[in-house]
């Protein structure tokens, strides 16, 4: 399942930093808004004074109270790579690459999901597919870095082929000429 992009649900936040729901007309957690995500209900945070969309920023805080609690997702060094990319001129591309990555992944985990509910019907709980991932982590992760490995080498045909092209299009001009001439 992909998360709603119907987003009629509109959250208020407030400068005293409390959310206010404002289809159930209650003040929400952080907490509920996890909930909100993991049930792929559609939604936007606003700021109530300014009208402006904050959901990215309350996105982004509930990702940093689940990386601060047991085990993190993203180790300290994956996170000094990401923010070298801001401002950077691959920043447009790492974004979307990132997107990219994450919807395929969220397909495979679909498929897989999917797979063992045809195989197995409703035997297959919550329990034994923690216990199945748990087991098939070590080829799981495998797997995942082959398929890296593999877009890391496309994309460097890619650019090798770019830079060719590039090369092959400057030299028709006849100021490519002269700087191979000075030389």
């Amino acid at each position: 399942m992909t998360q709603t992009v119907d987003s009629s649900r509109t959250i208020k936040k407030y400068p005293n930093r409390r959310l206010y729901d404002t289809e159930t007309s209650t003040y929400i957690t952080l907490a509920d808004v996890k909930q909100l995500v993991l049930d792929n209900v559609g939604f936007k945070v606003v700021d109530a004074k300014s009208n402006e969309d904050i959901t990215r920023s309350i996105l982004l805080q509930i990702i940093l109270e689940l990386e601060s609690e047991g085990v993190p997702m993203f180790n300290a060094n994956m996170l000094k790579q990401i923010i070298r990319f801001y401002g950077h001129a691959m920043q447009g591309v790492m974004g979307s690459y990132l997107e990219k990555n994450m919807q395929a992944f969220v397909e495979i985990q679909n498929r897989l999901s999917e797979q063992s509910s045809s195989l197995y019907g409703k035997q297959f709980g919550a329990d034994a597919w923690t216990q199945f991932m748990n087991f098939q982590a070590p080829m799981l992760n495998n797997v995942m870095s082959n398929y890296v490995e593999q877009s890391k080498t496309m994309f460097l045909q890619m650019q090798e082929q770019m830079q060719n092209q590039t090369q092959n299009i400057l030299g028709a001009f006849p100021f490519a000429s002269a700087d191979k001439e000075k030389k």
